[in-house]
């Protein structure tokens, strides 16, 4: 069991029948009402996990949500609001948020507001919420096109990381927690990044998704409300969000890791044209997520339709402002870019 804390919230990751969530549900929450948020997938592929292995859950009540990045809206929030309610649930009593990012995002925001916030306990089930949703204490839902448009920054109190659950994750999924995995080597540290270019998902190890983890960690510390550092955290997603929210609305969506993933080779690009990173590097980087991903080309019409939505992206600060690379494991914030060299960087998904 590895054990290790970022900000107000406790984190284990192993096996949950031996972690100290047991003893929490039967001693420290005993009293207190439970209910469990999942959606469609994990209510049948993990809620029973839970119920076969653990003591304290025995009146725990079910809210489930649907599936999908398209439903992580106000209005389910306003579901979720009035079912806690019509239940009687108080502040002390606690959530526990069993799913991906998208549970994991939309269940702490609920908590969070919900009596001016109740407990919440995170057990991620996905690898993209093990190594970035669950870490941090951002919550947040989406606004139409835009991604995370309302949200807060507030801490679950517990964090349970069992790798068991990614037995029950498609390919697809572990590539999106991929992705986020390859960024934080991307930003801070070559050699995680050099080891998660060459593995397999088979190899995938515990001390992988440990080493990201304390990534992720190191800098949320540095910086909780992302006045500075935390910013670095942002590599690949001022564009990855416009294209993940370019698809929100439409019949094809684009899974978050697959659009951060676009979103890094673009950056990469930026920061190649703004003379950050050497020809090599993004040479590198470049090969290394074509053959990890499946990357996408857009039309010109589409690019325009990327930079619309990142006009309204809420990092925008007197213009757009990038974290770009230095190199494979460097990483500066608050670049301002141009649209025009953005633009020009978008080209290397034509």
């Amino acid at each position: 069991m590895t054990q290790f804390s970022c900000l107000e919230s406790s984190i284990e990751l192993g096996s949950i029948m031996e972690s100290a969530l047991p003893k929490l549900l039967t001693k420290t929450y005993g009293s207190s009402k439970k209910v469990i948020l999942v959606d469609s997938n994990t209510n049948e592929q993990c809620l029973q996990i839970l119920f076969t292995h653990l003591d304290g859950l025995e009146n725990a009540e079910i809210i489930e949500i649907p599936a999908g990045e398209d439903n992580k809206t106000m209005e389910i929030c306003f579901s979720i609001w009035e079912a806690l309610s019509e239940m009687e649930f108080g502040r002390n009593d606690v959530l526990l948020c069993l799913g991906g990012g998208m549970i994991c995002d939309l269940g702490g925001f609920a908590a969070s507001i919900y009596k001016r916030g109740m407990h919440c306990i995170y057990i991620p089930t996905s690898l993209l919420a093990m190594v970035d949703a669950s870490i941090g204490g951002k919550t947040g839902v989406d606004l139409g096109s835009f991604k995370n448009q309302l949200g807060t920054f507030t801490e679950p109190s517990h964090v349970f990381i069992d790798p068991s659950f990614l037995q029950t994750l498609p390919e697809k999924e572990k590539l999106n927690g991929l992705a986020e995995m390859l960024k934080h080597g991307l930003i801070d540290d070559a050699k995680h990044f050099e080891k998660l270019a060459s593995i397999s998902f088979e190899d995938l190890s515990d001390e992988l998704i440990v080493e990201s983890l304390h990534i992720k960690s190191k800098i949320v510390e540095s910086d909780p409300k992302e006045k500075n550092q935390r910013k670095l955290l942002n590599f690949g997603h001022t564009v990855g969000h416009a294209i993940e929210g370019h698809f929100l609305n439409s019949d094809h969506k684009m899974d978050h890791g697959l659009a951060v993933a676009h979103g890094m080779l673009v950056e990469a690009k930026i920061s190649m044209i703004n003379g950050f990173l050497s020809d090599k590097d993004f040479d590198r980087i470049k090969s290394v997520l074509q053959k990890r991903f499946n990357i996408q080309t857009f039309t010109n019409e589409e690019n325009m339709e990327f930079i619309s939505i990142m006009l309204q992206d809420k990092k925008r600060v007197n213009g757009s402002r990038f974290t770009l690379l230095k190199g494979i494991g460097q990483a500066v914030f608050d670049v301002k870019v141009k649209d025009e060299v953005v633009m020009e960087a978008l080209k290397v998904l034509q």
